[in-house]
């Protein structure tokens, strides 16, 4: 299994005003993924950032294979919802990893 996670902090320009609104809408459209594309196996985007944390929301994810995560970044679905992901963030860091077991 591969193991695909992401830590995103929006743009500072932003107005606090739309910030939840913005990422309750990147959540709603990545989780929508959900049993959409072949291969992903569990999709779960994290909110409500502690005042401690220093990026704004995280995508955990699960992929079958790395086969299935490289044929994830080109799917059609996934491609709209990161549109709309990229046109929010500043910032994008990820990490992909296999666990064993």
């Amino acid at each position: 299994m591969i193991k695909h996670v992401i830590l995103w902090k929006l743009k500072d320009e932003i107005p606090e005003a739309d910030r939840a609104g913005k990422i309750a809408e990147a959540k709603e459209r990545l989780e929508a993924l959900a049993g959409k594309i072949p291969g992903l196996l569990s999709i779960t985007v994290h909110t409500g950032a502690l005042a401690s944390s220093s990026a704004d929301m995280m995508l955990d994810s699960a992929f079958t294979d790395a086969e299935a995560l490289a044929a994830y970044q080109t799917n059609s679905l996934h491609v709209e919802a990161a549109t709309f992901v990229r046109s929010i963030v500043d910032t994008r860091l990820c990490l992909d990893f296999e666990v064993e077991g």
